[in-house]
């Protein structure tokens, strides 16, 4: 076996995304999405018919993870309003500060009710590793204009937030689970910091990155064929610059979107130009659309072979943990928000568990014992390809529906 990406698995990987483009009309209409055709092709042709093998380890598939994770946060965070998003900062505050915690407690105890022979640890590890959401999935709402503008922000920067939160709490329990205490290694002092470092690293090389651009195009030093790449690049300089600094590199790409966003904005209207944010980031939504489904590939290859074992709790635990988990603490945080049944259900179901579930069910691989390492990747697989499934399939029509019944 080789190391790495062997040129059978290019060989495949592209042929699959020239297959999909050509279908891809014709497949949407079906409600079938990106991910669902690249984690099919993936399981296929590496499991279904050995076409390809692939010569990618765990860690190399959770490097790739993290740094696609990465490039979708920047790229989302910079199309946020800062000053809209201040407006409604209640709403993700409620949903991040007081839903996210109650959603990992209830996915650990259920996680305990259904696989009783885990510890709580591993269950805790379980419950962390699937509660943060990937908008990515649910993307037919996030990009429906006709959704209000103020709900798919919501969605968009919980999404965006939630992995980088969730980081240290998965962390501090593969300690836990293998040490029997996680109080040697994982402190809520380090977690604190964790964060915060991520958050002043994100502000700051988003803001510089932001004004240095900007100056350069006013200065005629730079030339606009390069600004795309350069945006991407501070994407990626976000993420490891935090990492580096043992910092949340999920919280520093989210955080330097926002600031990049927002400095690139505010710099255009003090000089009367059309120098937005958006026009530089065309490249940047490009690279991690291509890298997510290189990641979804990947997941179809090499983790979804690992559902062979499969065992009726781990359907049933994937099952509540994307209606029942998800949904339940979603309806208790937004009481007294003023929205209606409808909005309260609608950003309740679009919880959709994508690449940071990914990332963590493969930090669970490398972290717990192998029974139950095993056991907890086959638990967040399940949980994954459920949602790949289900919200790929429903967010197109819950979104027209939703869309004509309600507006900004």
């Amino acid at each position: 076996m080789h190391h790495g990406l062997n040129l059978a698995v290019v060989v495949a990987v592209t042929v699959t995304l020239v297959a999909w483009t050509l279908v891809s009309q014709r497949l949407g209409r079906w409600n079938i999405s990106a991910p669902m055709w690249f984690v099919a092709v993936g399981f296929l042709l590496a499991e279904g018919w050995s076409v390809v093998d692939v010569g990618l380890g765990s860690t190399g598939l959770r490097e790739l993870a993290e740094i696609t994770l990465a490039v979708v946060l920047f790229g989302d965070a910079a199309r946020v309003s800062v000053a809209a998003l201040r407006r409604d900062a209640g709403l993700p505050g409620r949903l991040l500060l007081l839903g996210l915690p109650v959603t990992m407690a209830l996915g650990a105890v259920t996680a305990k009710l259904l696989m009783p022979s885990l510890s709580w640890w591993v269950c805790a590890v379980i419950g962390a590793s699937v509660a943060p959401t990937d908008a990515a999935l649910g993307a037919a709402i996030i990009d429906d204009e006709r959704v209000p503008a103020r709900i798919r922000r919501v969605l968009n920067v919980e999404s965006g937030l939630n992995d980088g939160i969730a980081t240290p709490f998965v962390k501090f329990f593969l300690v836990a689970a293998v040490a029997g205490t996680a109080l040697e290694t994982e402190s809520e002092a380090g977690a604190i910091r964790e964060l915060a470092v991520g958050l002043v690293a994100g502000v700051v090389i988003g803001l510089v990155g932001a004004l240095l651009l900007h100056r350069a195009r006013q200065a005629g030093w730079s030339n606009p064929a390069y600004r795309a790449g350069a945006v991407a690049a501070l994407s990626l300089l976000s993420y490891a610059a935090a990492v580096e600094l043992s910092g949340n590199g999920f919280v520093a790409a989210f955080v330097a979107g926002l600031a990049y966003g927002a400095g690139t904005r505010r710099a255009a209207r003090a000089a009367g130009n059309d120098d937005t944010a958006e026009h530089s980031l065309e490249f940047t939504h490009q690279s991690a659309e291509l890298l997510s489904l290189i990641v979804w590939f990947l997941f179809g290859a090499l983790m979804v072979p690992v559902l062979a074992d499969l065992e009726w709790q781990d359907v049933a635990f994937a099952v509540l943990a994307l209606t029942v988990v998800r949904m339940l603490p979603v309806a208790l945080v937004l009481l007294g928000s003023g929205l209606d049944r409808v909005t309260v259900a609608v950003v309740g179901w679009f919880g959709p568990r994508g690449l940071a579930s990914v990332v963590f069910a493969l930090l669970a691989l490398d972290g717990l014992a192998p029974e139950d390492g095993s056991q907890a990747v086959r638990v967040i697989t399940t949980t994954v390809l459920l949602s790949v499934v289900l919200h790929g399939v429903t967010a197109a029509p819950v979104s027209a529906r939703y869309g004509a019944t309600h507006h900004d």
